[in-house]
């Protein structure tokens, strides 16, 4: 049996930390959405509008950041690295002029909140991203997810009388092999196994293995881990990257520097936080 989906990608302001972003999601799905639905949100975005966020220009790299930043990352993911995990040239090449101090207050960051094993990462280490966000500021992980998921559950059962199911969902990547599923991005759905960091990231891509966007939260849970990655992913696709994939994107695209990046900047793009996703009929596979 094949499930259809129904994709309604919805476009909001760009969520700037301190807003309502429960009256944000009410407004903008009020007459778009139906019971039964899955209401899925961008983590980033709502980490952003709780304010979970660091100011990394106000981080002072240690020793070991450092290391990371001139050497890990410029010579084992520019040179080794990168081109062993099929990454793209032009991120390959990003990675060869990693800014030094900069790059190296990032890993400072992660090393503090995500640990050892994410730092080795090229990027989004431990969910900590820079991408669609202003100046040197990145975004934290959710620390309650499943709690945020169930506020907005219950806002829009409140306001609108809707019973949906919400996703939080990371662009960060689970790899699917045989019915196990895998990801270095910590604190997934149950029947995610979080493996590792950088070992699973490299393996995942070295072997190609199938990769889609990573639930992190779902409530109420009455969906199998397969159907979440499913949606998820189906969700990621629709919603785009907002201002780039990485900062380096992000920068280029707005034609500044890596800190260049302004909140106003991002105002004047497109953003789609939320994707409604719907079950359509079932139909017999050919």
């Amino acid at each position: 049996m094949v499930i259809k989906y129904e994709i309604d990608a919805v476009r909001t302001p760009y969520w700037k930390p301190g807003e309502d972003f429960l009256q944000q999601v009410v407004d903008h799905v009020r007459g778009r959405v139906e019971d039964g639905d899955f209401l899925t949100i961008s983590e980033k975005a709502l980490s952003t509008a709780l304010g979970n966020i660091v100011d990394e220009s106000l981080v002072q790299p240690g020793w070991f950041a450092r290391f990371l930043s001139k050497y890990w990352m410029r010579v084992f993911w520019g040179c080794f690295l990168g081109p062993l995990c099929h990454l793209r040239r032009r991120t390959i090449r990003y990675f060869r002029f990693y800014p030094i101090e900069a790059g190296g207050a990032h890993k400072q960051v992660v090393l503090r909140c995500a640990g050892f094993s994410q730092a080795l990462l090229c990027g989004s280490e431990g969910g900590i991203d820079g991408s669609n966000l202003a100046y040197s500021y990145v975004s934290l992980p959710l620390k309650k997810a499943p709690v945020v998921a169930r506020r907005i559950r219950d806002r829009v059962r409140s306001e609108l009388g809707k019973n949906v199911a919400v996703m939080i969902v990371d662009t960060d990547k689970t790899y699917s092999f045989h019915g196990f599923h895998f990801t270095p991005r910590p604190k997934p759905v149950k029947g995610i196994h979080a493996l590792g960091g950088f070992l699973a990231y490299v393996v995942g891509r070295f072997f190609k293995i199938e990769r889609r966007a990573t639930p992190i939260a779902v409530e109420p849970f009455k969906v199998g881990v397969e159907e979440s990655l499913r949606i998820a992913e189906i969700a990621n696709r629709a919603r785009g990257f907002g201002a780039g994939r990485t900062v380096w994107e992000m920068a280029d695209r707005l034609n500044v520097s890596l800190t260049g990046v302004t909140w106003e900047m991002l105002e004047r793009l497109e953003h789609r936080p939320i994707v409604i996703v719907r079950k359509m009929k079932r139909t017999e596979a050919r």
